[in-house]
């Protein structure tokens, strides 16, 4: 199977797994050794002005302080995960996914959003989604999720409530018109 980096996975509506209904997730990476993204339209109740003070990075002048944080998924829901766009290199922690999206996992990032010198497109989520070698491949077969290229505008530009259907629409589908129930063909 082709590498599905810098995709959206679109929950489909059947899904039941309570982590990942109604999730948009952003895949980071897919390689031989499975895949990772995070969810990018689940706001949690926290601004990253909580996470400034939990980390005591000041941030009170911050322009970032109301910022959501949003749920990345269920593996390492202790770590931060920041997708946004630029480049890799000016930060510790981080990875090139494309040309203008990093993901980067350091303190440096969230000091640099608290003196307003950080990135000016961002989500920052707290855990991740992540599948073991082949995982992802059965899901898909089993028609639990839909897959399209990924969109910067719809990451970064589409409010959290609507990219789902925003993703969607890239598809030109309707997730609204879908059938909870799945089948094959």
């Amino acid at each position: 199977m082709q590498s599905l980096k810098h995709h959206f996975l679109l929950a489909m509506p059947h899904m039941e797994e309570a982590n990942f209904t109604g999730s948009l997730v952003y895949l980071c990476d897919h390689d031989d050794n499975g895949c990772m993204g995070v969810i990018v339209n689940h706001p949690l109740d926290i601004t990253l002005d909580a996470l400034f003070e939990q980390l005591s990075l000041g941030g009170e002048t911050s322009l970032h302080r109301n910022a959501p944080v949003y749920y990345g998924g269920p593996m390492h829901k202790d770590r931060g995960f920041i997708l946004h766009r630029g480049n890799s290199a000016e930060w510790d922690s981080s990875i090139q996914v494309t040309d203008e999206i990093a993901l980067t996992t350091s303190m440096d990032m969230l000091q640099a959003l608290a003196n307003n010198t950080g990135p000016e497109h961002y989500i920052i989520c707290l855990g991740c989604s992540g599948w073991d070698v082949g995982q992802l491949e059965e899901e898909l077969k089993e028609n639990a999720w839909l897959t399209v290229e990924a969109d910067a505008g719809v990451l970064f530009e589409t409010p959290p409530a609507e990219r789902l259907s925003a993703a969607a629409g890239i598809l030109g589908v309707d997730l609204n018109l879908m059938t909870r129930d799945a089948g094959h063909a």
